[in-house]
């Protein structure tokens, strides 16, 4: 795919808006549809099937999307992203998460590997008791920095893990003091996870996991403290020892953080080679996305769906729902990391954006959401495009037929998405032609969830170069901190509203 000339994209989003709009049904009249449409993509872990068939793509609309896709310089984009040049221009920043699997710019890959080396000889040390007994690990951190590792070690190590993990994002007390119940300060460990460790709700915790061990007779609290940052002189000047600071560079943001050293409670949990095959399982999604042109390339075919339906068909809302217990928290993974990245107003270079950017990312897990959310789905005013995740190795060692029913039910659903059913009672009538994809595991392991992640990672950029925003900055969140910083330092005036629920919870 070459890059071409000019400012197009105006022209071609109303070529493609202009585009006939077939059935589902009648798109499957073609043959070879789910041949063009579904791929196995073999992986270091197992092969993973990304199957887009039951969406609305067709030839027209994806060759539209690749003359979109060039008019928006994909091609040159994707590689400024993989070469570590500024891709974050409102910060000035690379975004160099791939350098940290292995694919970028040359001295950043060298430094990550630098930094994996350290993190892996203290998770080593810990592992083989060098600072003494240790069974739990409180991970204090917000955001990217507690999303990602909460996600890897609920799914991989619920019944293997080497140290347990207890992560805490919420400023409320409640989540730390569930917590300290499940630990013992004498075996305990603390984790302050902070890309610029001055995050107001994660130095709370963190001050008060401290003042805890110092209450249950732990002299040298600070001992048992290892800081995740990319400052590491803040963490250093707070009391953590140098020997147990894990940086990572400031050009990696916190929702793409996880292959990083904000990755060690995996490494905890699971054991280095294991974190080195969530490495390798995501490096390889990056070869691909990185080689592979056109539709050929499924994190793109991905976005040229997702913008067929935000931008063309009006949908606000995308959802996912993961048909295994193990990839329970994968939808609230990807509302950071889809919503943060992407739920801009603006294009890189600060015009307007002309149309609808990310969707609202929203989801659950199978058969649960059947009896909850699905009757709107089928039947409802909102067309909601969906994505399906299933595992065909079970997790368990129960009876087959619970796996057997579990992706019974995820493959029946996509289909009566798409089919429906007529009835002369109206309640009972279903209009299908609802679309759906499905991406289908061969194993749940270390591989296939990075090359998981990691795919949804470059479908977020694909997604941002289409609409031509940045999608590595997040300043939308900023203006609630800095707000709720006045409301701390005290003597700010607020609206009546506001005023009037301070003074009623007693603040200020």
């Amino acid at each position: 795919m070459t890059d071409l000339p000019g400012d197009l994209p105006t022209a071609l989003w109303a070529e493609l808006a202009a585009l006939p709009r077939p059935t589902l049904s009648a798109l499957f009249g073609d043959p070879g549809r789910l041949q063009r449409f579904s791929t196995a993509l073999d992986l270091p872990g197992g092969t993973i099937r990304f199957d887009w068939s039951k969406t609305h793509l067709d030839a027209a609309h994806v060759a539209g999307f690749e003359r979109l896709a060039r008019s928006t310089q994909f091609a040159a984009r994707r590689a400024a992203l993989f070469a570590g040049e500024i891709v974050n221009p409102s910060e000035h920043r690379a975004a160099e998460h791939t350098a940290q699997r292995g694919l970028g710019k040359d001295t950043s890959v060298e430094e990550a590997a630098a930094l994996h080396t350290r993190m892996r000889g203290l998770v080593e040390a810990i592992h083989d008791g060098v600072l003494g007994e240790v069974k739990h690990l409180i991970h204090i951190g917000i955001g990217g920095s507690a999303l990602g590792p909460k996600l890897a070690i609920d799914a991989l190590a619920r019944e293997d893990s080497r140290v347990a993990v207890h992560v805490v994002s919420n400023i409320d007390g409640c989540a730390l003091e569930e917590a300290f119940a499940a630990c013992d300060p004498a075996t305990t460990m603390i984790a302050v996870a902070s890309k610029t460790f001055t995050t107001m709700e994660t130095m709370t915790n963190a001050a008060s996991a401290l003042a805890w061990l110092g209450d249950n007779g732990i002299e040298d609290g600070f001992g048992r403290v290892v800081a995740l940052t990319a400052a590491p002189e803040k963490a250093v000047e707070w009391g953590v020892d140098e020997t147990r600071v894990l940086p990572f560079p400031a050009s990696v943001g916190g929702r793409y953080s996880l292959w990083s050293s904000i990755g060690f409670p995996i490494a905890l949990a699971l054991g280095w080679e294991q974190f080195a095959e969530l490495l390798d399982g995501a490096a390889a999604m990056d070869r691909h996305f990185l080689d592979e042109e056109g539709p050929a390339n499924l994190p793109l075919l991905a976005a040229f769906a997702d913008q067929f339906y935000s931008r063309l068909r009006g949908c606000q809302t995308r959802a996912c729902f993961a048909y295994d217990e193990r990839l329970r928290l994968l939808p609230f993974y990807l509302q950071q990391l889809e919503m943060e990245s992407n739920g801009k107003s603006v294009t890189a270079d600060g015009g307007a954006v002309h149309g609808p950017t990310a969707p609202i990312t929203w989801g659950g897990v199978g058969t649960d959401a059947q009896h909850a959310v699905f009757q709107l789905l089928h039947q409802g005013t909102n067309i909601v495009p969906v994505d399906f995740i299933a595992a065909i190795a079970p997790g368990d060692v129960l009876d087959e037929a619970h796996h057997r029913i579990l992706l019974s039910n995820c493959f029946a659903q996509g289909a009566a998405l798409m089919a429906g059913k007529a009835s002369s009672d109206p309640a009972r009538a279903y209009p299908g032609d609802r679309p759906s994809a499905t991406m289908l595991i061969d194993e749940l392991n270390p591989a296939t969830l990075g090359a998981l992640i990691a795919f949804h990672e470059h479908r977020t950029f694909a997604n941002a170069v289409l609409m031509e925003i940045n999608p590595f900055d997040q300043w939308g969140v900023e203006l609630g901190k800095e707000i709720a910083n006045a409301i701390e330092a005290g003597g700010s005036k607020f609206d009546a509203s506001t005023a009037a629920l301070l003074a009623a919870a007693g603040i200020g």
